[in-house]
């Protein structure tokens, strides 16, 4: 399902506390920090914070700029981007500086709790209930599909930061260190305790703000079950990046393949007819530049721009076998093999009936038959 891109926004102090620390709050960023956080949330469609959040800080969260709210309406966009909230009581003060200052509201609730959220705030926002609990995929999903998000900013707090970032929803983080010592036991942290996505964040930038600093992180760890993470979801978009990279084939697609460790190390990369072998395919090409006894293999990830061959007239072994030589036993891919070459193609059922997860991403569909064009499917 198509998700908008997660941006999870925060500031701490040296030991890790969030900025809000009670009845008087400490403000962690710096003034020129606040003016960077006003030029996201300019350039976001969505900004979310969870109901603690309004309760504890009361915010606004307004692009305060006059020039960037201007730009804003010049391309065609509301002044003000989307202000969304998530309860699971639906206990909200109607009173609060969240609901009656900016643009639109919304909020998303459990059934139960979008009910006592409508009584309470009658038509000033939209409710939205999604059910028993709380999904944040159907959350996602429906912020992209019904109201238009295409990039959501979450400013917290902890708990929201956790979940998103526990479900690998979450597609960059940006964490602003502050040169300060809070020291108070009972203040929040960013993140609560629970099993996060293994391996490493990538540090994707940083730079000095005043006496702060920004650092900017995103996701590498694969998945690890048939849902994709925003983590899947960079690897993905990779693989179809490289399938641009194969020579033109009136005979053969173009396709690119990435394998990736649990720990979100990339392993090996290829793509189709690399290295001048005209009958190369991108998994082949991949896995040739690893060891067979490497022991990271069982517990990687494939990531193909197209669904895995089952069958080939070039080679003996198709792709799908040779994934299950090397031990895989996760592959996700943006499309399945139309009839062009071969009919009723199915890798995926032959890597699924071996116990291997197959995830299809179908939004990346387009960006992998995009160097497809030429060929009938």
């Amino acid at each position: 399902m198509p998700y908008p891109h997660v941006l999870l926004s925060a500031a701490v102090s040296l030991d890790g506390y969030l900025d809000d620390t009670g009845p008087e709050r400490l403000l962690l960023s710096s003034p020129a920090d606040f003016d960077r956080v006003d030029e996201v949330r300019a350039s976001v469609d969505a900004i979310l914070v969870g109901a603690g959040t309004i309760r504890a800080d009361n915010p606004r969260l307004l692009v305060n700029s006059t020039g960037r709210r201007a730009a804003r309406v010049a391309e065609g966009r509301a002044e003000y981007p989307l202000k969304v909230t998530v309860t699971g009581s639906g206990d909200l003060d109607p009173a609060a500086n969240f609901w009656h200052t900016g643009g639109e509201k919304l909020v998303y609730s459990t059934d139960e709790g979008a009910e006592r959220a409508a009584r309470l705030l009658g038509d000033t926002a939209d409710v939205v209930p999604l059910g028993a609990g709380l999904d944040w995929r159907a959350l996602l999903e429906h912020l992209h599909d019904v109201r238009g998000v295409r990039r959501l900013m979450v400013e917290g707090g902890g708990t929201v930061h956790t979940q998103l970032l526990q479900q690998g929803l979450a597609d960059e983080l940006h964490l602003v260190l502050a040169p300060l010592l809070v020291g108070d036991p009972a203040a929040p942290r960013l993140f609560g305790p629970g099993a996060y996505q293994g391996g490493r964040l990538r540090l994707t930038g940083s730079r000095r703000i005043e006496d702060v600093v920004l650092m900017t992180y995103e996701p590498t760890a694969p998945g690890a079950g048939p849902l994709p993470t925003a983590a899947d979801r960079h690897w993905l978009r990779t693989a179809c990046e490289l399938a641009a990279l194969c020579p033109p084939s009136d005979t053969a697609f173009s396709v690119g393949a990435v394998v990736v460790a649990a720990d979100g190390t990339e392993l090996a990369r290829g793509h189709s007819r690399e290295g001048g072998d005209p009958v190369v395919h991108a998994e082949e090409a991949a896995l040739a530049k690893l060891d067979p006894a490497d022991p990271r293999l069982p517990g990687a990830t494939v990531y193909s721009s197209l669904e895995p061959c089952a069958h080939r007239a070039s080679r003996p072994t198709p792709c799908a076998e040779l994934i299950l030589r090397a031990g895989l036993r996760r592959v996700v891919t943006a499309w399945r093999e139309p009839d062009t070459f071969v009919t009723a193609a199915d890798g995926a059922g032959v890597l699924g009936s071996a116990g291997v997860t197959v995830v299809t991403v179908p939004e990346y569909a387009p960006l992998a038959q995009r160097p497809n064009a030429h060929l009938p499917h």
